[in-house]
């Protein structure tokens, strides 16, 4: 795409974005949802509070460090468990990253392209 197509692009992209902006604004349920939080806001600074203990408050059972987390501990998803058989020696592989010992091995041995068409099934 040349650098002038995507211009125009983004600037439609643009135009549209701030057609939907103005049509948001004019929108009751906004300007309610916004007031709110401006008054929620001020509540908490009069009171010295922070949103965890807003939700402490309402919802006790929560522990207010869990809020943030994603399902893993460190907030990067799981990877998927790829199964490569090796057909020459029947010799399997359960690996969820590239940098298994035999999987490098099989790779600098036989290729990348060959030792990928070995997979034989991805799991989650």
């Amino acid at each position: 795409m040349s650098l002038l197509n995507e211009y125009i692009q983004k600037e439609q992209q643009l135009k549209k974005l701030q057609e939907d902006m103005q049509r948001m604004e004019g929108d009751q349920r906004l300007k309610s949802e916004l007031e709110f939080k401006d008054r929620l806001e001020k509540l908490m600074e009069e009171f010295g509070k922070v949103p965890a203990d807003i939700v402490a408050l309402f919802e006790p059972h929560v522990d207010p460090s869990d809020l943030h987390k994603t399902k893993s501990t460190d907030g990067r998803r799981k990877r998927r468990l790829k199964i490569y058989k090796n057909p020459h020696t029947g010799e399997v592989i359960e690996t969820r990253g590239g940098n298994h010992k035999g999987l490098r091995r099989w790779k600098e041995e036989h290729g990348d392209d060959t030792v990928e068409s070995w997979l034989v099934r991805m799991e989650d």
